[in-house]
């Protein structure tokens, strides 16, 4: 391991009294190991893809994360989930998050959840298929275990439901 990746700082960009808070929230592990690693099992062109987005985005006829909660207890981030379908476009949506800009989103849906970007990819023949749903949580977790268990696991037995073999992960 070089001597630039032992120091590596995540909390950089963050005003230096926030990250120290962060920090001090956050068991510290050190990662052992090497990084699991699955090889694609066929050419990208065979392949279900899906995606999943921590921007907290729901359709407008869903409920919204819920961002006052947080506001009244600020560690807690809302475990919920939301499925979003294949077609869903900017104006079918709402966005809420504390800690992103969510203007850019709410214009262009493709910005953070590239549904349409993804659909010409298929239909181009770069990719086999893009599931009907995409999933998007709220991406403020620190209590993992129980947003494992509503909202991780249920995305996941969907996804198999839906023969996904590749997930995209688009983090805000």
């Amino acid at each position: 391991m070089t001597e630039a990746s032992t120091d590596f700082n995540g909390f950089r960009f963050l005003p230096p009294s926030l990250g120290a808070w962060i920090k001090s929230h956050i068991e510290k592990r050190r990662f052992e190991g090497s990084i699991p690693w699955t090889p694609l099992p066929r050419a990208l062109n065979e392949l279900t893809f899906a995606m999943v987005t921590s921007a907290g985005i729901n359709h407008k006829s869903d409920p919204p994360f819920d961002m006052e909660r947080e506001k009244q207890e600020p560690l807690y981030g809302d475990r919920s989930y939301r499925k979003i379908s294949r077609d869903t476009r900017s104006a079918d949506i709402d966005v809420n998050h504390l800690h992103i800009n969510t203007d850019y989103i709410k214009e262009d849906i493709n910005v953070i959840l590239p549904l349409e970007r993804m659909a010409e990819l298929e239909a181009e023949g770069i990719i086999g298929r893009l599931a009907p749903t995409a999933y998007s949580y709220y991406g403020f977790q620190l209590e993992s275990d129980e947003f494992l268990t509503s909202a991780i696991l249920p995305m996941a037995e969907q996804m198999k439901k839906e023969d996904v073999e590749v997930v995209l992960l688009t983090p805000a």
